[in-house]
């Protein structure tokens, strides 16, 4: 076998494999024998100056072509013709192509969720239930409204549902490790798990809890049964039951009970359940002054409280409100400026 025949059969090969490593040898190569060929061509205002041979270079491999400077010699046109403007049209082309590969490859990556995300301070919602669980995230994007990234985790095979709006990461499993650190599980202020399995919700939340126990963490689930183990091993959990069957029941007695808790509980119209908490600066002071303050001022309507001990409904106007209490109230929008007692 010839040498010629191995050089071509290397070359084909080489150029086949095209790896970055191989790109840099055939540009540098390209570059070091344009000048030499330039050079023997006797073309001395190209060669020069190396940056006069490198301008002029970039501009006719890019096509560009600005004329200012162009071969002079006979056989630096043939040098020109026949090796530059082809050679470097092929690494023009193959550059920009091997680029937008690379800025697909990052888009579509992070569309199928299999990049890192690097937020911190998120709401991690775990499980994907369909329509529920896009209704969820507008409801969550309503009453966040760019303060906090919403990171949607999930186990099926799918694409971003929301993309440009909302993080997205595809796990194996929602108590893997090295899956779970792509979400940043454990930089997250607020997780929420919402699976079709009650299984995989307990140990999922079971799973958070260990790796990220200051986050307000929420569940949910069908069984009871299970939110009651839950809370057992996760006091600060909050699990939210289904209530479909009871909501059944109090709309059958009373009409028109299942349409003021879709009120209460919708972000997108009408009057909204919120809640805020009572300041460490406030003085302490009694349900009815903070009643008189919510109406008269905003609108709203103080309906509970919860002063560590379970949410109290309804509460008597004399009773006593501390520092660090949660306020429940009713409102068309969430109250950004209480002027609270001092």
């Amino acid at each position: 076998m010839s040498i010629w025949l191995l050089v071509r059969r290397w070359a084909h090969q080489q150029f086949n494999q095209l790896n970055g490593r191989n790109l840099l040898i055939t540009l540098l190569c390209y570059v070091g024998l344009s000048w030499l060929l330039l050079k023997l061509a006797g073309e001395q205002a190209l060669t020069h100056s190396l940056t006069h041979f490198f301008y002029y270079l970039v501009v006719t491999a890019s096509t560009v072509g600005y004329g200012d400077y162009s071969p002079e010699t006979q056989a630096g046109k043939w040098v020109v013709a026949l090796f530059v403007i082809p050679g470097g049209l092929g690494l023009f082309a193959i550059g920009i192509g091997r680029l937008a590969t690379h800025f697909i490859g990052y888009w579509k990556s992070g569309l199928l969720g299999k990049r890192r995300i690097n937020v911190e301070n998120h709401i991690l919602v775990l499980g994907w239930n369909n329509q529920r669980t896009l209704h969820l995230i507008k409801m969550l994007q309503h009453e966040e409204r760019q303060r906090r990234h919403i990171v949607l985790c999930v186990r099926p095979e799918m694409e971003n549902p929301l993309p440009g709006e909302i993080d997205f990461v595809r796990v194996v499993s929602f108590t893997d490790t090295t899956d779970m650190d792509k979400a940043g599980v454990s930089k997250a202020s607020c997780i929420i798990i919402d699976n079709e399995q009650d299984d995989v919700t307990l140990a999922a939340a079971l799973y958070c809890s260990s790796r990220n126990p200051d986050a307000h963490l929420l569940a949910y689930f069908t069984d009871e049964g299970l939110s009651d183990l839950l809370k057992s091993h996760c006091p600060k959990a909050e699990c939210i039951p289904s209530v479909a069957v009871e909501m059944l029941a109090k709309a059958a007695v009373d009409p028109g009970s299942s349409e003021l808790h879709h009120e209460l509980l919708s972000t997108h119209h009408g009057m909204t359940q919120y809640a805020v908490r009572f300041p460490e600066s406030a003085s302490p002071t009694q349900i009815s002054r903070l009643f008189t303050l919510f109406k008269e001022e905003h609108e709203a309507t103080l309906i509970a409280i919860d002063r560590g001990q379970g949410v109290e409904l309804n509460p008597p106007l004399d009773l006593a409100v501390l520092p660090g209490a949660n306020l429940f109230y009713i409102a068309d929008e969430r109250v950004n400026n209480f002027n609270w007692p001092s």
